[in-house]
């Protein structure tokens, strides 16, 4: 619906003449007023009355006031709008309004604005704002805000109960105490809720609901509500206001306020003495008004309410004032009060106390009247009647035809006009007819109304007669009471007649109660199932026996309960006779007596306080025999107890009845417990080894304690604790008077089990430092023989290989214990190794084991190729090796593998190295286990030193290109020197350590070996062959120096011819060390300042610049006769076994290396590897100082890569000297052609 404020109505036309039309003249224009509504002109001295100015504003003629003031009032309020909306399109309507209208967020449109707002619209003339209100809305057509059980759709458990309450709109009209649950039909709007969405400026005017009733009104959500109310006292004050303020309006329309379209300022009601309150309301909110209570309101913004009529008793007298009040107006009723009065009184029964007694009074009005009203009609002569059903017939047709109210009791009819009636109160405006052709028709006779009257006096007065009989029932004494079926009668008589709750009803359930409870525990007692559990006291015996005698009804058990309560009294006089018969606080009664009395009242049904006591006189006898036991004091022998029974028996003690004998005992149990308690804490203190007590002062107190009859665990573990100290001073002795020093394990273990006595030992320091001193020995022997991060154990190193692994898993890892080298090896038993003569013979045994196991090992490895074909040819066609080198390469490999054992083999390449992968470049042979290895997997010998003198680069048999795998070369390799003082260091520990044992092995073996090398190099072919690698050695230096002391561009120098077969004058293999001119003189034509490749004047700095040698390397230096040569092969795989450096160990690779051809794929292997860790060196350093690299490199034109000043040649040196202008990759085949002398 749309609500109109105002209408005002404008419509200007141009001016078609000038002249007045009064006076019909044109002059005077600045008189001349022209009418806004019909355009015509007047002078202002031509009007009646005359005008001395001009009016402001609009102004109209008198013709055109008449016109107007001849229109019938155009009706203002609520217009039915023309548009359908949705709760959807109608919500974004009225928000956007709302934003628009006061321009911000309508969640922060405060209130207050709204409503100052609100009522200067109201009262302006000039502005006209149209808003739109969904107002009763039926919610039977479009649903209802709150759950319904109407079958459209299934609720939920907790709509169910929604559904169901009585604060559901939809239910309360129709509850009990409700009277319009006794209309027969839905009264839309009363007895069915209407729903109301509003928007902001939405109203509703000041209204009361119909028949006065109560309304309520639910706000679901949305923004609040704002109601302005007046009590139903000033109703009447309010509508004089409104009167008053507005006479025309009530004029024509006397029930204007039932029509919902007086909208007043409440400030204005207010000035005229007419009370108003207000209030917000919010959504979840309920609003309750009373009968006649003017109300109005406005809508704050968006929001969604639903509402309803209901009535109550107190409501009957304003409803019948209501019905008057419309008389007066000529207002139609909604329903009719009489027929509601009267269908309420022909079921008494179904009425509460309350409404019954309010329909009563009011029905007794309805009679009185109804009676006055009757005989009226028969003073004035009308007799004729006839019973009439009303509630049968519509509304419209028992409407009075003067008043409009809806007759029920009786009307007056006539004959002549059978479509006309009129209540009794408008007799003579039915019609003119003669009186006999009027006739009453009536709905009850006056008599049936009397008995209505009556019953309803009987409903509302058969409490009172009720609560008579409650009073008198509740009020017997003994002798006179009733029984219990009376007063269940009682309690059912006000249930059914619905009584009230009252004080005598709650006194009355009280005691029904009472009564159930007595009847239920008397039960319980009585029975012989009941459990100890749930027995009763004797006090609540007695108070049973006294309630069940005040209750107002015969209790049939009552004399079984008193018979219970007497044998319960008779008990307790036996038991408290047997008590005080003796001083029990002094001795216990005898324990047979307390057995009987405690049986007999264990079979009563109560609990008898004598019970407990007799009980705790029975347990204190108990514990005193307990207590005679422990202590002995019963005649038989003291026997050992522990702490828990004496801590037990003194928490026992405490909970029986004390007396003197009890109080003696727990004296004497005290006593005892201290003081075994105080040899504890001696114990104790002896046992945490604080400070550590002699033997004999141990001794002492365990001897004492023993005295004490109580097990004490601190002195039992003390006790075992001086076992334990003699059974080790035992051992000791046994161990220092041995034939040999005591083992490093067994001391050990001695000072182990030593240190965990509380005993002091002052043998123990002395041990400890022993024990120290071996530690210390052997940790400096660890230090001098095992590598870093080492997988061995030093005993493991020192004790030769007695069993060598052929083979390998891949999946084993490398820090693996690689060889086994254990004791277990030497096949001894831990007795055996205490005996020194057993480890030597058992270490001798193991040394030919080590060599027949590494013969085995050479053999299977040599089937290991290396790389296979395919992997060889692709290095041959990437350039990696020269051809001379490859042929060289081949045919020394060839030679190696008959020199092993003449062992040729076909099988595939296999797994190598320590990480059991396949063969790849670069990698190397074991000089000693002839097993392949990669380099960057284990490290590999460098052939110059890094340190003291620079080796002479074409001396190649001084480079150390002897490789020893991990596996082989287990340890640092000490000096013999360095040994020798470990074990002068050993012979002063009074400690055997099989670590030493092992070590002295070892020495003894290292120094045979060396006996035996010296005197195989003493033999006099060894010697020359010595002599002349010292002699060439000399020659080279002596060229060498020459060479330096040389001005740059000086020729003629020394050339050091190395002959072999194919070129060279002397024999094969033969070093030309003379000096004559001629060979000078010829060598300097044709290698002007070279030697093999290398400038004389070239410094070496580093390994790359031996690259160039490697093609010139071709001959052996010396020669050695086949015996010598496997004299010197077997010392070699000898002195490797060892794990000592010596002397002639170096020797002996040096000559047999200058005895053999030149294994140039082993050095450009060891070359290569040495560059490429050189170059990964250099990476690491230049990520960490870059700039620091670039001024070392001297600015070169730079853009090599990283360790190229290492692992190649000096730039700077070889443009001097030879076709070396830039050096190699260490991966790339070195081109370069030198002659060959």
């Amino acid at each position: 619906m749309t609500m109109r404020l105002r209408r005002n109505i404008n419509n200007p036309q141009c001016v078609d003449s000038f002249v007045c039309r009064m006076c019909g003249r044109g002059d005077d224009d600045d008189k001349l007023l022209l009418c806004d509504g019909c355009d015509d002109n007047y002078h202002t001295y031509c009007l009646l009355p005359p005008l001395t100015d001009p009016p402001k504003g609009n102004w109209r003629c008198p013709k055109c006031v008449a016109e107007e003031c001849k229109k019938p009032a155009e009706a203002f309020g609520f217009e039915q709008a023309t548009r359908e909306y949705n709760l959807q399109s109608f919500g974004e309507m009225a928000d956007t309004f709302k934003a628009d209208y006061f321009n911000m967020p309508v969640h922060m449109v405060p209130t207050e604005l709204v409503e100052r707002e609100f009522w200067r619209l109201v009262s302006s003339i000039e502005e006209d704002v149209t808003v739109e209100y969904g107002a009763d809305i039926h919610s039977k057509e479009f649903g209802s805000g709150f759950p319904m059980n109407n079958g459209k759709r299934k609720l939920t458990k907790e709509e169910e109960e929604y559904a169901r309450s009585g604060w559901n709109l939809n239910v309360m009209p129709v509850l009990e105490q409700s009277l319009l649950c006794h209309i027969n039909g839905d009264i839309s709007g009363m007895k069915v809720p209407w729903l109301y969405v509003g928007m902001v400026f939405s109203a509703f005017c000041w209204h009361i609901e119909d028949h006065w009733s109560y309304s309520i009104n639910y706000l679901h959500w949305g923004e609040p509500k704002t109601w302005y109310g007046v009590p139903s006292v000033a109703a009447e004050r309010l509508e004089e206001v409104m009167k008053k303020l507005t006479p025309e309006l009530f004029e024509y329309q006397p029930d204007l306020l039932h029509q919902l379209v007086t909208i007043m300022n409440p400030n204005i009601l207010m000035s005229h003495g007419v009370p108003v309150v207000r209030t917000n309301q919010c959504a979840g909110e309920f609003v309750i008004t009373f009968p006649r209570a003017y109300h109005s309101g406005f809508n704050q913004g968006y929001n969604f309410a639903e509402a309803v009529n209901f009535c109550t008793a107190d409501w009957l007298p304003a409803g019948r004032s209501c019905i008057e009040h419309y008389r007066r107006l000529r207002r139609y009723c909604v329903f009719s009060h009489e027929e509601l009065t009267c269908k309420m009184a022909a079921s008494p029964e179904k009425l509460d106390l309350n409404l019954a007694a309010a329909t009563h009074r009011e029905m007794f009005i309805f009679v009185q009247e109804e009676r006055k009203l009757r005989k009226s009609l028969m003073e004035r002569g009308i007799t004729e009647a006839e019973r009439e059903a009303f509630e049968l017939l519509p509304d419209d047709e028992r409407q009075c035809d003067k008043c409009k109210t809806t007759c029920f009791l009786s009307a007056l009819a006539c004959s002549n006009c059978p479509e006309r009636l009129v209540c009794l109160y408008h007799t003579q405006d039915l019609c003119n007819c003669p009186t006999e052709k009027l006739y009453l028709r009536y709905r009850y006779t006056l008599d049936e109304l009397l008995a209505m009257l009556h019953r309803l006096k009987v409903r509302s007065e058969s409490f009172d007669s009720w609560a008579n009989r409650v009073k008198e029932a509740l009020e017997q004494e003994e002798g006179n009471k009733i029984g219990i079926d009376d007063l269940e009668l009682l309690k059912m008589e006000a249930a059914d007649k619905k009584f009230p709750d009252n004080e005598l009803l709650r006194k009355l359930n009280t005691v029904l109660k009472d009564i159930e409870h007595c009847k239920k525990t008397s039960t319980e007692l009585l029975s012989d199932s009941q459990k100890s559990e749930s027995k009763m006291t004797l006090a609540e015996l007695k108070t049973l026996v006294e309630t069940m005698q005040n209750l107002p009804c015969v209790m049939t058990q009552l004399e079984e309960v008193q018979a219970v309560l007497q044998t319960v009294e008779e008990f307790q006089g036996r038991a408290q006779e047997l008590v005080n018969d003796r001083d029990w606080r002094r001795d216990s009664p005898p324990p047979e007596q307390l057995q009987t009395l405690l049986e007999q009242g264990g079979k009563l049904p109560v609990v008898v306080p004598e019970c407990s006591l007799l009980q705790g006189l029975k347990e204190q006898g108990h514990w005193l025999a307990e207590v005679r036991r422990t202590l002995g004091t019963e005649g038989g022998e003291r026997q050992e107890v522990t702490l828990d029974v004496l801590r037990n028996l003194m928490e026992a003690g405490c909970n029986v009845p004390q007396s003197v004998s009890v109080e003696t005992a727990m004296a004497e149990l005290q006593e005892l417990l201290t003081i075994a308690e105080r040899w504890e804490e001696k114990a104790q203190i002896c046992l945490e080894q604080r400070q550590k007590h002699p033997l004999s002062t141990l001794e002492a107190i365990v001897n004492e304690a023993q005295l004490i009859p109580v097990k004490l665990p601190n002195i039992l573990a003390l006790q075992g604790c001086l076992t334990r100290a003699r059974a080790w001073v035992t051992d000791l002795e046994e161990i220092q008077n041995g034939e040999h020093y005591p083992c490093l394990d067994d001391l050990e273990g001695l000072v182990a089990i030593g240190r965990d006595l509380p005993v002091f030992m002052a043998e123990l320091r002395q041990l400890e430092l022993q024990v120290a001193s071996a530690h210390s020995w052997r940790d400096k022997a660890s230090k001098t023989f095992l590598k870093k991060s080492s997988p061995h154990s030093l005993l493991e190193v020192l004790c030769p290989c007695a069993k060598r692994r052929e083979r390998r898993e891949e999946t084993e890892l490398l820090d693996e214990p690689l060889d086994d080298s254990d004791t277990n090896t030497l096949g001894l038993s831990a007795q055996d190794l205490r005996d020194p003569a057993a480890i030597v013979m058992a270490f001798k045994e193991g040394e030919h084991q080590e060599k027949e196991a590494l013969l085995r090992l050479q053999k299977a490895n040599m089937c290991k190729t290396g790389l296979n074909a395919t992997s060889r040819k692709e290095d041959k066609e990437n350039g990696r090796w020269e051809d001379s080198m490859e042929t060289d390469s081949s045919s020394h490999s060839e030679n190696s593998v008959k020199e092993n054992g003449n062992h040729t083999c076909t099988t595939p390449p296999q797994s190598v190295c320590v990480c059991a992968s396949q063969p790849r470049t670069p990698q190397l042979r074991c000089h000693l286990c002839k097993d392949w290895f990669h380099g960057g997997c284990v490290p590999f010998p460098s052939l110059l030193p890094s340190s003291g003198p620079p080796v002479n680069p074409l001396c190649w048999w001084d480079w150390d290109s002897r490789f020893l795998c991990p596996r082989c070369q287990r340890s640092r390799r000490p000096r013999l020197e360095t040994i020798l003082a470990l074990l002068v260091a050993l012979q002063r520990l009074p400690v055997r350590l099989p670590e030493g044992e092992a070590l002295q092995c070892l020495t003894e073996r290292a120094i045979t070996w060396q006996g035996r090398a010296k005197e195989a190099l003493e033999t006099p072919e060894l010697q020359t062959a010595l002599e002349r690698l010292q002699e060439l050695k000399e020659t080279l230096r002596y060229e060498k120096e020459k060479e330096q002391d040389a001005k740059k561009g000086t020729e003629g120098s020394s050339v050091i011819v190395l002959s072999d077969s194919e070129g060279g004058e002397g024999e094969e293999g033969v070093i030309d060390l003379t000096d004559s001119p001629k060979k000078n003189k010829e060598s300097n034509g044709t290698q002007a300042g070279c030697e093999n490749g290398i400038s004389k004047k070239s410094n070496v700095t580093g390994v790359g610049t031996l690259l160039p040698v490697l093609p010139l390397l071709k001959g052996q230096v010396v020669e050695l006769s086949p015996a010598t040569r496997l004299q010197l092969e077997e010392l070699q795989l000898e002195g490797d076994l060892l794990e000592v450096s010596l002397d002639q160990t170096l020797l002996i690779h040096r000559v047999l290396q200058a005895a053999s051809v030149p294994s140039r794929e082993t050095l450009h292997t060891l070359i290569q590897i040495e560059l490429e860790e050189q170059r990964r060196t250099g990476r690491g350093r230049a990520k960490d100082s870059k700039r620091k690299r670039k001024s070392h490199r001297g600015g070169g034109s730079g853009g090599e890569g990283a360790g190229a000043g290492e692992g190649s040649l000096d730039a700077s040196e070889s443009k001097k000297t030879c076709p070396l202008s830039h050096s190699p990759s260490p991966y790339l085949p070195v081109q370069t052609n030198p002659e060959v002398l």
